[in-house]
């Protein structure tokens, strides 16, 4: 999700101001929260016949999502199957001639070898047919199983970007997930504490009506400040510098959580 520069400025002003004015254990900052959505969209096009989900709803591992217009692959689907049983059957036959010859050839040398070669080489073509009749079906098969969708993961449908009857090109969203393991927090905290806090830390994050604080643990710490001062470093202008951390919330606490909402950040002081 991308979010304003302007609200991730006021949440790294607002953590500076908390983290200057404590160095209690239980310290706060203030962060939001953010989400890393999965965009399913179809590698082939066609028009929308079936919209399974509407945003809102949650949806199982699994379960179907959308359907595209099958009408023409399934057209293609049924030529490559009957051209891939006459490809078969003419190698059948072309093996079976082969052997015949080859038999004539060996037992009673009525045939010569340039005849014996001939009937390999129409097997062989047969062969190669009816492998290029295989791949035909396999294509056939894969454009048609592409027209429908289903959820990678138990997610909440943030959005559907189509509706039934429109167009959908090849590669273009036509629902969008925002899967639990895909919530995390952001927040800001000074440069004095970025030899405090370490990936694997937990902390607390709370927001307005919450009745507990949620666990969430840090995954990532930003190598660069979110802005630096505009004079040479220096004691005093260090503690200016405030960069971003990232973490984490369990299966049973990320569903509580929207991106884009504020929230506390408590960690405890070494």
């Amino acid at each position: 999700m991308r979010l304003r520069s302007g609200l991730a400025a006021a949440c790294a002003l607002a953590a500076f101001l908390a983290a200057g004015c404590s160095r209690n254990p239980g310290i706060v900052f203030q962060g939001y929260i953010e989400g890393e959505y999965v965009y399913i969209a179809p590698p082939v096009g066609g028009t929308l016949t079936n919209l399974a989900v509407a945003r809102g709803s949650h949806v199982k591992t699994g379960q179907l999502l959308f359907i595209l217009d099958r009408s023409p692959q399934a057209a293609e689907l049924r030529a490559a199957e009957k051209n891939l049983a006459q490809a078969r059957a003419n190698l059948a036959l072309a093996q079976a001639e082969y052997v015949r010859r080859v038999n004539l050839r060996a037992v009673q040398r009525v045939i010569s070898a340039e005849e014996l070669d001939r009937a390999r080489a129409d097997r062989d073509a047969a062969a190669a047919r009816a492998g290029s009749m295989q791949a035909n079906l396999d294509k056939a098969r894969w454009s048609w199983e592409q027209k429908a969708q289903y959820a990678p993961a138990n997610a909440f449908v943030q959005d559907t970007l189509y509706r039934p009857g429109e167009w959908v090109p090849a590669g273009s969203p036509v629902v969008v997930l925002l899967p639990p393991a895909n919530i995390k927090v952001r927040f800001f905290v000074p440069e004095p504490w970025l030899a405090r806090l370490h990936a694997g830390e937990v902390v607390a994050v709370t927001f307005d009506g919450m009745p507990h604080p949620c666990s969430a643990t840090i995954h990532y710490i930003s190598s660069e400040a979110e802005f630096t001062p505009p004079v040479l470093y220096n004691r005093q202008n260090r503690a200016n510098l405030i960069y971003m951390m990232e973490g984490s919330f369990s299966a049973a606490d990320a569903p509580q959580l929207r991106p884009g909402q504020p929230v506390d950040v408590a960690v405890n002081s070494p």
